[in-house]
């Protein structure tokens, strides 16, 4: 790995750190080659202070490290993307991230929709008003229906995955995919679990 310390006037490079797992930005530093040897040596983030003009090393007052997993290089040889575990909250702040965000596990459109599930299981619960006018939705409906039904249309969808996935209509066999995924991660939330509960189990066998 050929970093280009010299490009700015200050012997600078940026370094976007990131959360391995989550692969959520935590924070944004720099670091000069003396920063960067004593990060990949004591496996700990080391940064170049600017306003202090010395090496700090995240957590060196709080116990708040950056565990190093990787580190990568950009394109043009004067970006690094350091992926990291992180000893409790990365911002100065508090904070997970120096943005303000939580860092948590987050599956794309999966996350969203579970949500929305969410959002429809605390409608049930009379946790949340539903908008007036509005008539329950399916997802409201299957909670209420309570777990064994939930748990009977999740063994209906298998089976329907089971048969397409048998024929050659790839269409319904993603279509039935999709629902039995649905239908799954209504399951979850009935049961009192999401996701990144499932994903840990994976994590823990790999």
């Amino acid at each position: 790995m050929t970093i280009d310390f010299n490009k700015n006037k200050d012997g600078l490079v940026p370094a976007i750190i990131q959360d391995a797992k989550t692969r959520n930005v935590l924070m944004l530093g720099y670091m000069n080659q003396e920063a960067y040897d004593l990060t990949v040596e004591t496996k700990k983030v080391t940064f170049y202070s600017r306003s202090k003009n010395r090496l700090w090393t995240k957590g060196e007052e709080s116990g708040n490290f950056l565990e190093l997993i990787e580190i990568k290089l950009d394109c043009d040889n004067d970006t690094l993307l350091v992926t990291v575990d992180p000893v409790g909250p990365t911002c100065h702040k508090g904070t997970d991230t120096c943005w303000g965000q939580e860092n948590t596990d987050n599956f794309g459109f999966l996350s969203e929709l579970e949500g929305v599930i969410e959002n429809r299981k605390a409608q049930t619960e009379g946790k949340l008003s539903i908008p007036e006018g509005t008539k329950p939705s399916y997802v409201s409906s299957l909670f209420k229906s309570g777990i064994n039904k939930v748990a009977q249309k999740v063994g209906e969808e298998a089976v329907e995955v089971v048969i397409e996935a048998m024929d050659n209509n790839d269409t319904l066999f993603k279509e039935e995919s999709a629902d039995l995924l649905f239908h799954y991660l209504i399951l979850l939330q009935a049961k009192g679990y999401k996701l990144k509960d499932i994903v840990k189990v994976l994590e823990a066998r790999h």
